[in-house]
């Protein structure tokens, strides 16, 4: 039934490897169950009610996204997104969370209708193929850097804003120890390889422990293990309810909202699912993601869900490539990821804090190697796509932002194209996009 429904043969994989895939994807994803509680926490909201919506809500999107598009991509409240929601919505804005949740609500079906109507799919395909291998390259770039600086081997200076941390703490030594392992077992063609390096370097980070040596921030950091006896009706949802009669009494702070986060969402998200359909080998000869507009419906609704819940806005997870990196290919890794952010609202965080960010670092930094390698198929020999496909991947990675590596790079193109002298081949949405990408640089959202 399974082979039926998914199709292994036809996409090179198998039933094991699957299972495998979608438990990577998850260890690799773990870590937003600890951290989305603590930033939006930072908002007024409850933790642990924050960690059952999040655990709630990527489970369920994670599953819709296996069935429907049946795309191998793990969703969660995205990282960025929170930050936007808590930081800019609620404490520079001034917004409650439960106005703010309104907002994500709104701003997901409005989503919903980009996405149904055909329009999200269409701006996709505007984008010069050379620029979405260099997005797909600065996604790769990025998660390496995340991956580095979460155990310690990079960090912040003063001086020249990153340098390197001491490499002899336990943490950076067990991340430099992970990668090496994977490395080898990457380079040796050992099947699962992402997977089996994240499993040995979690057992020596436990003998790490056991010999007291701290091992790397632990995935769920400060959640209690009883978390599951919240009430869930007095706080997120109620919540949640109240603020659609806060959210329509200042219209201008509404469109505010609305549009930073439809803006946001759509270029982050989007440019994660087209380069792992990409990844993934659903390409056609126009080089266009097959079957994405399902993936992208997946997404749209996962936003809605979120918000219900009772957390930021959901959305696909670029840390989804290390799942893909070991073979993943269907969406049964997908619903694999869903069931186990289902099963950690029961499981003790003492299980999961096995997986600190440290044994992660190694599959990011790993994944990250696999997937630079698009730029190979960049048309260097254009000065117009080489300078965009630089600012691409240099201004994502050292704005930790998607869609400020994306918005840079189309500007660099586009001022490119009219520098010599093809802006007659440049269509009207390309011009939109331009326009719109300059005004969010340069005034921001």
């Amino acid at each position: 039934m399974l082979e039926n429904f998914f199709n292994f043969k036809e996409n090179g994989t198998d039933f094991k490897t699957e299972i495998i895939a979608g438990i990577t994807t998850f260890l690799a994803m773990a870590y937003i169950l600890g951290v989305n509680p603590s930033m939006l926490a930072d908002g007024g909201m409850p933790a642990t009610g924050v960690f059952f919506a999040t655990a709630l809500s990527s489970g369920i999107a994670c599953i819709i996204m296996g069935l429907v598009a049946k795309y191998p991509v793990g969703l969660a409240p995205g990282m960025g997104l929170n930050a936007l929601f808590t930081y800019t919505i609620i404490l520079e804005m001034g917004n409650s969370w439960e106005t703010a949740l309104a907002a994500v609500f709104v701003s997901s079906i409005i989503f919903l209708i980009i996405t149904v109507s055909g329009l999200r799919e269409k701006i996709l395909n505007i984008i010069p193929i050379d620029l979405k291998l260099g997005i797909g390259a600065g996604i790769g770039f990025f998660l390496a850097f995340l991956g580095l600086k979460s155990c310690g081997i990079i960090i912040d200076d003063p001086s020249t804003l990153v340098s390197m941390g001491g490499l002899v703490s336990p943490p950076a030594l067990l991340a430099l120890i992970g990668i090496i392992i994977t490395l080898i077992l990457f380079v040796q063609r050992v099947p699962a390889a992402v997977f089996f390096g994240l499993l040995a370097t979690a057992i020596i980070g436990l003998i790490f422990t056991l010999f007291g040596f701290g091992a790397g921030d632990p995935l769920m950091p400060s959640i209690p293990s009883h978390v599951v006896t919240m009430n869930l009706d007095t706080s997120l949802f109620g919540g949640f309810a109240k603020g659609f009669t806060q959210l329509f009494s200042n219209i201008p702070n509404l469109i505010m909202m609305v549009f930073s986060l439809v803006f946001v969402t759509f270029f982050d998200t989007t440019g994660t699912l087209m380069t792992i359909g990409r990844q993934c080998g659903f390409v056609d000869e126009d080089g266009n993601a097959d079957g994405i507009e399902k993936a992208f419906l997946s997404d749209a609704v996962a936003g809605i869900i979120g918000s219900i819940c009772g957390t930021s806005t959901v959305t696909a997870y670029v840390e989804s490539a290390t799942g893909i990196g070991i073979g993943g290919r269907t969406g049964l890794a997908a619903v694999v990821t869903g069931i186990l952010f289902l099963l950690s609202i029961f499981i003790s965080p003492l299980v999961l804090s096995l997986f600190t960010s440290s044994v992660t670092a190694a599959a990011l930094v790993i994944v990250g190697i696999l997937m630079v390698g698009q730029l190979k198929e960049v048309n260097w020999q254009s000065t117009v796509v080489a300078a965009s496909v630089f600012m691409t991947v240099i201004m994502m990675l050292l704005s930790y932002s998607i869609s400020i590596g994306i918005a840079w790079g189309f500007v660099t193109y586009s001022i490119g194209s009219i520098a010599k002298g093809e802006y007659k081949e440049m269509g009207i949405g390309i011009w939109i996009l331009a326009i719109i990408f300059i005004i969010y640089l340069f005034f921001g959202l």
